[in-house]
């Protein structure tokens, strides 16, 4: 198994982007053509919403928490600039901080979706009994070694997906059909990619607070988007080297508003944070408040994002 995993590791490492050169691409807005514009625009844009008119068993308010378990990937890995400082607060997210917060969930009985890059558990192989244990949380893609794969070429980028997508159903039993890209953005091929691998959904991208579908080049795709934003995004904000640092209890006294916001529109919380971020002991406090805090409200649905998912699709017929 050690041959395989080094042999895996090398493979990934010797796939790396090839420079950007200048080109016309790279020209400003204001010199295109009308047309240019909305075959941008257009590309890969929001459709129909997918809002169903009641949550599971009438809950007012899904809230879907996700964990990108990002540790040395993220760390020094994906750029291949390791460093045995950065990459020791990689391994403080496997070895401390995501056991502490996945007791958290299962003391409160609460699901959640992590996406993974498949080199977090090629690392550290112990997560997935970990995450397991309670039987009621998701595996989901988050890339192979977080490589930034909006700037990757098309066969990069789907060679290092069907990899983490093999290594994963292999290690966890099951074949995960949840993605979220790396670098939270998509590459011109990244949809036609996850379409062509049968994913279910994406939960990338930014242009809702409520789950919709995709459209590509004006046409719907069937792809279920669960969409993010960075103020719902503990790492930016939790992050003291950071230049957007916030106390996160100030941070709590914001997504409890936005929770107040999505449980009056009856619509969707979701929130994305990172195990090496959230699970040190003076900001596992703010998840656990804000977990009371929702859990205070009556006609609340916590689902995985899987659950989700399956279940807009269903209602909206796709």
């Amino acid at each position: 198994m050690r041959t395989l995993v080094f042999a895996t590791l090398a493979a990934a490492s010797a796939c790396q982007p090839a420079p950007v050169a200048d080109s016309p691409e790279n020209e400003p807005g204001w010199t295109w053509s009308d047309e240019r514009v909305m075959e941008t625009v257009n590309a890969v844009r929001a459709g129909r919403s997918l809002q169903p008119g009641e949550w599971p068993g009438g809950a007012r308010v899904a809230v879907l928490l996700s964990f990108d378990v990002d540790n040395e990937t993220v760390t020094g890995l994906r750029y291949g600039d390791a460093t045995v400082g950065g990459l020791s607060q990689g391994q403080y997210g496997a070895r401390v901080a995501l056991p502490r917060v996945v007791d958290l969930l299962d003391r409160e009985g609460v699901p959640a979706s992590f996406f993974i890059p498949a080199v977090s558990l090629v690392l550290n192989p112990f997560q997935i009994g970990v995450i397991q244990a309670a039987g009621h949380h998701e595996f989901a893609i988050h890339g192979w070694i977080h490589e930034l794969n909006s700037s990757l070429d098309a066969e990069t980028e789907r060679a290092l997906l069907e990899r983490a997508v093999d290594y994963m159903t292999e290690v966890t039993g099951t074949r995960p059909l949840g993605y979220r890209a790396p670098s939270w953005n998509f590459s011109p091929n990244t949809l036609d990619i996850l379409l062509e691998m049968d994913f279910l959904y994406d939960s990338s991208l930014m242009a809702d607070d409520r789950p919709y579908e995709i459209n590509a080049n004006g046409e719907p795709t069937g792809m279920v988007e669960l969409p993010v934003e960075w103020i719902m995004d503990d790492a930016p904000l939790f992050n003291p080297r950071g230049n957007s640092y916030s106390h996160p209890r100030d941070v709590l006294e914001v997504w409890k508003d936005d929770f107040d916001g999505a449980y009056e529109e009856g619509t969707m919380f979701l929130l994305t944070m990172h195990p090496h971020v959230v699970g040190h002991r003076s900001r596992i406090v703010v998840l656990e408040e804000l977990i009371e805090y929702i859990k205070g409200h009556e006609g609340v649905w916590f689902a995985t994002h899987l659950e989700a998912a399956q279940y807009v699709k269903e209602q909206a017929g796709l």
